[in-house]
């Protein structure tokens, strides 16, 4: 019998903070730098390590700069802070002394944006963040960590370490479910299938992965089966095995806690579909592109907004009743082209 007990449940920021604080312990070459954002974890990486803990001030724009000093120096900094404020208030820095930068000289920079989406409920549109990932990804030489819980974000230090390079870390600011085991999964590939289905997969990244395993949960409940892939590493993951994964199915949702249609994760699988010439329709949920003040709980503001369970789960079933017609039409229109030439 099996005496292996489940992780004690913490948030993304106190899990990747731990596994942070033990490195630092063994590697004097890492520095943190924050931004006047603390947690108790970072009351014993102060405490434990002092000389290597610098607090900048409300001053994300000298975050960078310092983080970038340190790092041509040859030290593995890891910058952190809120993040609407670590990835947009200090955007012209990242690509002047990271994305830039790096093209040219060797430097390890990661910085840790904590709050991603709608995590921070109660703080209004100011301090939730859904266009970190259209910002981000508009830089070369930047790579994109997003996890969907507390293992994985556990083990985006040791990651992070064992490459140089400016990498933005995604967290979520709450507490959420465990999806994985005492391990991670394999970041070679940078993607991890929770479920196989037959007509459509649901490509997810971070809470919206919970989001996805709930919907194909509803679904199934009524005799439709949907896979779901969590995609955790959204700049270097595996292209041949995704392809390979996707191969069986007709159709792809791509599910992420930022604005639709403007740059994020699904321009990134609109352009990886293209360019692998890859015969699979695409249907991509997330925020409609306006702002909202409303405060309350998080579900309540995600159905709100279109990427609820419910309003998934409609989306979801509307684009696969659709799809044998798309197929259908598509085939009709290529006769009659054949015809008229």
């Amino acid at each position: 019998m099996s005496t292996m007990q489940p992780p004690q449940v913490r948030a993304m920021r106190d899990t990747l903070l731990l596994s942070l604080y033990q490195a630092m312990l063994q590697d004097d070459d890492i520095f943190f730098v924050t931004a006047d954002f603390g947690s108790p974890v970072l009351d014993k990486i102060r405490a434990d390590c002092p000389k290597r803990f610098i607090n900048v001030g409300i001053a994300e724009q000298n975050l960078i700069n310092v983080s970038a000093g340190l790092a041509l120096e040859g030290f593995k900094v890891f910058a952190y802070a809120i993040a609407p404020f670590i990835t947009m208030r200090c955007y012209e820095q990242i690509r002047v002394n990271l994305a830039l930068l790096s093209k040219v000289r060797s430097i390890n920079v990661n910085l840790i944006g904590v709050g991603a989406g709608y995590s921070y409920v109660v703080s209004g549109p100011t301090h939730q963040c859904y266009e970190d990932l259209t910002v981000i990804r508009a830089l070369p030489n930047m790579r994109i960590f997003s996890p969907a819980d507390q293992v994985v974000a556990a083990s985006l230090p040791a990651k992070c370490l064992a490459s140089n390079g400016p990498k933005y870390l995604r967290l979520d600011a709450q507490v959420l479910p465990v999806l994985y085991g005492a391990a991670a999964p394999d970041f070679d590939l940078g993607f991890y299938e929770h479920k196989q289905g037959e007509k459509v997969c649901l490509l997810a990244t971070g809470y919206m992965v919970h989001t996805a395993l709930k919907v194909a949960d509803k679904l199934a409940a009524s005799g439709v089966s949907v896979g779901v892939i969590d995609l955790f590493d959204l700049c270097s993951f595996s292209e041949d095995q995704l392809q390979s994964m996707l191969a069986s199915y007709q159709g792809v949702v791509t599910m992420e806690e930022g604005f639709r249609g403007r740059g994020g994760m699904d321009a990134m699988m609109f352009d990886y579909i293209a360019r692998r010439g890859m015969d699979i329709r695409m249907l991509n949920i997330g925020v409609e592109g306006e702002y909202h003040f409303e405060l309350g709980e998080r579900n309540v503001l995600h159905e709100k907004v279109g990427i609820g369970v419910a309003a998934v789960t409609e989306k979801v079933g509307r684009f696969m009743r659709a799809l044998p017609e798309l197929k259908s039409d598509l085939l009709m229109s290529t006769k009659k082209l054949t015809v008229k030439l």
